[in-house]
């Protein structure tokens, strides 16, 4: 049988109402009363009916992901993963739950976003990507909803945002191969609408020019964040009549399919070939040969985009000393993969 609040009231010997407003955290209950109510639901095994809680204090303690792509695709890509694992245990310490919501394209991202909040599922929402126009920001804009954007909006400067300093880090990859020796340097970039893909080839282009470097438009490739990407740049940079000695890459995951592509060619990492690319994920550091990666603390910006909404949904008006912008610093791992220097021809 389902124990009710009245059944709670009554072997704590007060009123249905004091047992919600403990249930609600009310200022008014003293300590003594709220830890006996609780021992008691405790013991009778009491659950709150967190849909009728939610209708009172008109919040679900319920935050949103919403993922960029089919989730099957997503989780192939451990940077993902990372960030997720940041943004529930954050959440989790401050008492929200978490659901996860992907669309295969933008209008299915947004009737999800939409259903959702309109439909007072959750409180608030964490996108995982930032492209160049997005409908999703629009909408949650327009309607005040609570959100934060893991990256960054061109359009929307002041929306709450987690994200790294993408060019700096892109400039500080590129740098280190040219303080290598190498002046023919590719990039295989990630999808042209997404600002992360924009910001890491222009840092590229910024340390190009600063050294005085030829680029050529044959030395740049766009793809996808995949392991496909990696493998099928290689097949077409390799045949350059000048092909680049050194490569950075968007993502951990491209620089995998980048080794595989070379393997399979038998051409030698960084003999022929010296690789640096993002993320910095467990794998970098276990392939052969070992990845020189950026660090950009994935997991601190999942916890940190988490912990920013969910102030935002619990302080919606308290902006005293407050930044919309919050930039986790990144970090160049040197490894194997960059340590060689260019071969003359």
């Amino acid at each position: 049988m389902t124990v009710t609040i009245k059944d709670v009231a009554k072997k704590a010997g007060v009123s249905p109402s004091t047992v919600s407003r403990v249930l609600s955290g009310h200022p008014r209950i003293s300590l003594e009363t709220s830890r006996k109510v609780k021992e008691i639901m405790e013991e009778m095994g009491y659950t709150p009916n967190m849909m009728a809680k939610s209708l009172v204090s008109k919040t679900t303690n319920s935050i949103c992901i919403i993922l960029p792509k089919p989730a099957e695709e997503l989780f192939s890509n451990l940077f993902f993963m990372e960030l997720i694992r940041g943004i529930v245990t954050q959440s989790s310490r401050s008492g929200y739950d978490v659901l996860i919501s992907s669309g295969a394209n933008e209008k299915e991202e947004l009737e999800s976003v939409s259903r959702l909040l309109k439909g007072r599922r959750v409180d608030g929402v964490i996108l995982l990507y930032s492209r160049k126009d997005d409908a999703v920001i629009d909408f949650l804009e327009s309607g005040g909803y609570p959100f934060v954007l893991v990256g960054r909006s061109d359009r929307y400067e002041d929306i709450l945002s987690v994200d790294n300093d993408n060019i700096m880090a892109a400039f500080d990859a590129t740098n280190h191969l040219i303080s290598m020796g190498h002046e023919r340097i590719g990039f295989v970039s990630g999808p042209p609408n997404l600002i992360v893909s924009r910001d890491r080839l222009e840092g590229y282009r910024k340390a190009m020019a600063k050294s005085g470097l030829e680029m050529r438009a044959e030395w740049i490739v766009e793809g996808e964040f995949l392991q496909d990407s990696g493998y099928r740049a290689m097949s077409f940079f390799m045949n350059l009549p000048n092909r680049p000695t050194a490569l950075v890459a968007v993502d951990d995951m491209v620089s995998f399919g980048v080794l595989r592509g070379l393997n399979e060619l038998n051409y030698k990492v960084p003999e022929d070939l010296a690789i640096v690319s993002f993320n910095n994920i467990p794998l970098s550091e276990l392939s052969s040969p070992p990845i020189s990666s950026i660090d950009i603390g994935i997991y601190h910006l999942g916890y940190t985009a988490s912990q920013v909404l969910i102030q935002s949904i619990q302080k919606p008006d308290n902006h005293d000393g407050y930044t919309n912008r919050f930039v986790i610093p990144h970090r160049l791992i040197i490894r194997e993969s960059s340590m060689h220097p260019p071969v003359k021809k």
